[in-house]
């Protein structure tokens, strides 16, 4: 099954519809223009297609009188028949040869709008019907975002459905779409469950359960053939992840057994985000620390839905509120991991996803008095405590010496900080001040000399007189830093600390944890932060501000504020602001240095630069040159 996306947007959509206008035009008003009288397979022609239109169209196979086709997708089962594709939409139709006539030249400037791709994940699938009737269902004619995997003949591509407020990954939809139903946990309201495991709970009080089902029984027999597999056979590189992309499912190797994960945010090439798929829990791991499920397995686990169920504990009071901390720390400790509990579910609210339940643990199962929805109602654990915080994500799960062997290397940034779930949810107010002091601050970055050039990156540009470099031979260093950062801070507890201005932090802003310098506390729970290895001023929630523990202090701050030199202008205007960043923003450029600033803080440092722009084959451009030049075209027109 392979889907035939077409290109929209004013570069694609309205040169297509000028050639099919002037097509139209030609064909339709020129005598002189008949049918093709001979053909072949892989020709182009111009066929007159439903309401007078004319498309371009490519011979698939032949018959006699008539071009034959099927469908799409059906037509590569088909034998002894012709077809023809529309090379601008991707699907195909039956025509006489009446209705086809030769491509003019003139029409084939234009690239063929369509193309043929592969969707991953799904490639073992290919041939699955209900998976073809899945796939149109959420595809065809609609409009998507792709991300391409593989420029191959047939490219590997991911769609995203962008038209509401959440993007919507369709190839990991269309994986669960065809999940086997008959594995799927159905809970009945009224209904009474033993022998349920949390797995999970977060810091809203959501909880994730295991209930012994068909589908969880499979799932643990699955995963301990695959267990017997990988200890006979020598762990080669096809089981790496040579290509991470959301929605991948794969293997996670923690605290001795292999578990599904789903990819869910792909940092960098070494660090991304995974979601437990059946036990609700989610971390950021290194890419190495994931593995291939085996072909043999795979079709089989994909079939299988997350084991998973979320659940929320029922009538608890009103004013119970917001979840607090020893709530929560209550609750983790009271049934977290516990394999024999029992759930009442007494509503299923389908739209959400979610059963509301009392849960018991053996002991109290099953007088309702003394259930767990009870006993957390005890007044002392909703006193709510301004100086802590847990995190969203309570279940990120790490635990280096579990994973097959892989650890960090020896002296890694992140070698010694990550810690195991339960050590993470154990010890909530782990006091983190102990390993680092405010005084210590890394080396200012290294700086070329006043006459010196030296390669930067340009993160943000304002205008010529404020913009950031970065050195170019220190970027690797940071990308490093930042993937060592994401992994130690997700499953690190949050906690409240008393943060003060123009000091040094670590900051969660989006999905990325960076080392900020303090700029301002505002009244609504915000500070305002400055990126101190991107330049960037940000607002953040107080609570995603954290301590900036010693390791992560040894590189040099990489963002250093520029202004351009060889240009005079005290004020620059948006239009000519924006000229500039549009030819140095985010790209690699050479800095020939004039002067540098020195102050004791590193990110008062200050440096004056000339810019050349070295992309081009033939020629340098000197920015200053290129914003001269404008200012006396923009003086001109003024």
């Amino acid at each position: 099954m392979q889907p035939w996306p077409g290109y929209v947007g004013k570069d694609y959509s309205a040169a297509q519809e000028l050639m099919e206008d002037e097509m139209k035009e030609y064909y339709s008003k020129n005598p002189k223009v008949t049918p093709v009288q001979t053909v072949h397979v892989g020709q182009l022609l111009a066929v007159n297609a439903e309401e007078d239109a004319w498309l371009r169209a490519q011979i698939i196979s032949t018959d006699e009188n008539k071009i034959k086709a099927s469908s799409v997708l059906s037509s590569m089962r088909a034998k002894n028949t012709g077809c023809v594709c529309y090379v601008d939409y991707g699907f195909c139709e039956s025509i006489e040869k009446s209705k086809a006539y030769r491509l003019n030249p003139r029409f084939c400037s234009l690239s063929f709008q369509a193309t043929k791709c592969k969707l991953a994940g799904l490639e073992v699938l290919n041939d699955d019907p209900d998976l073809v009737k899945v796939v149109e269902s959420l595809t065809c004619g609609k409009i998507f975002a792709v991300e391409i995997l593989d420029k191959s003949d047939i490219p590997l591509v991911v769609l995203y459905d962008t038209s509401g407020e959440d993007d919507i990954n369709i190839n990991a939809t269309c994986l669960k779409a065809i999940c086997d139903k008959s594995l799927e946990v159905h809970l009945q309201v009224d209904a009474m469950y033993t022998n349920v495991k949390v797995t999970n709970i977060c810091s809203d009080g959501t909880l994730y359960c295991q209930v012994p089902c068909k589908g969880l029984n499979k799932l643990n027999d699955l995963l301990h053939k695959m267990e017997d597999y990988f200890h006979c056979k020598h762990m080669t590189s096809e089981y790496f992840i040579s290509l991470p992309f959301c929605g991948k499912i794969c293997l996670f190797h923690c605290k001795g057994k292999w578990l599904r994960v789903e990819i869910t945010n792909v940092h960098s090439s070494r660090a991304l985000d995974v979601q437990f798929l059946d036990s609700g829990n989610a971390t950021s791991v290194k890419v190495s620390e994931l593995r291939e499920i085996p072909p043999r397995f795979l079709q089989e686990m994909l079939a299988i839905p997350p084991q998973a169920i979320k659940c929320c504990l029922a009538d608890l009071p009103q004013s119970i509120g917001m979840w607090t901390p020893d709530a929560v720390l209550w609750l983790r400790d009271s049934v977290l991991n516990c394999s024999d509990c029992s759930i009442k579910v007494t509503k299923v609210d389908e739209t959400k996803g979610v059963a509301y339940v009392y849960l018991f643990t053996p002991k109290n199962f099953p007088d309702p008095h003394r259930s767990i929805n009870r006993q957390i109602t005890n007044a002392d654990l909703w006193k709510h405590q301004k100086d802590v915080f847990l995190s969203a994500v309570s279940g990120a799960v790490s635990s280096p010496g579990s994973r097959n062997g892989n650890t960090p290397a020896p002296g890694s940034p992140g070698e010694g900080l990550r810690k195991s779930h339960p050590e993470v949810i154990r010890k909530p107010l782990l006091d983190h001040t102990s390993s680092f002091s405010l005084e210590e601050l890394p080396p200012p970055v290294h700086l070329s000399k006043s006459g010196e050039h030296m390669d930067v990156y340009v993160p943000v540009a304002c205008h010529p007189g404020h913009f950031v470099i970065q050195p170019w031979q220190e970027i690797h260093k940071l990308e490093v830093l930042m993937e060592e950062m994401i992994l130690y801070y997700s499953v690190s507890e949050e906690r409240h600390i008393a943060v003060e201005r123009d000091q040094v932090y670590a900051a969660k802003v989006e999905n990325k944890w960076y080392r900020v310098l303090l700029k301002g506390i505002l009244t609504n729970g915000l500070v305002s932060v400055y990126e101190l290895d991107y330049g960037k001023h940000e607002l953040v929630n107080i609570r995603k501000v954290q301590p900036l523990v010693d390791v992560f202090r040894k590189l040099p701050f990489q963002a250093v504020t520029a202004q351009l030199a060889g240009v005079k202008c005290s004020q620059w205007s948006e239009e000519a602001s924006m000229v500039f960043r549009n030819h140095v923003e985010k790209k690699p450029l050479v800095a020939l240095v004039q002067t540098v600033i020195e102050h004791t803080n590193p990110w008062d440092r200050k440096v004056v630069v000339y810019l050349v722009d070295t992309s081009l084959p033939d020629t340098d451009t000197w920015i200053h040159d290129f914003m001269s030049q404008y200012l006396v075209e923009l003086s001109k027109v003024n």
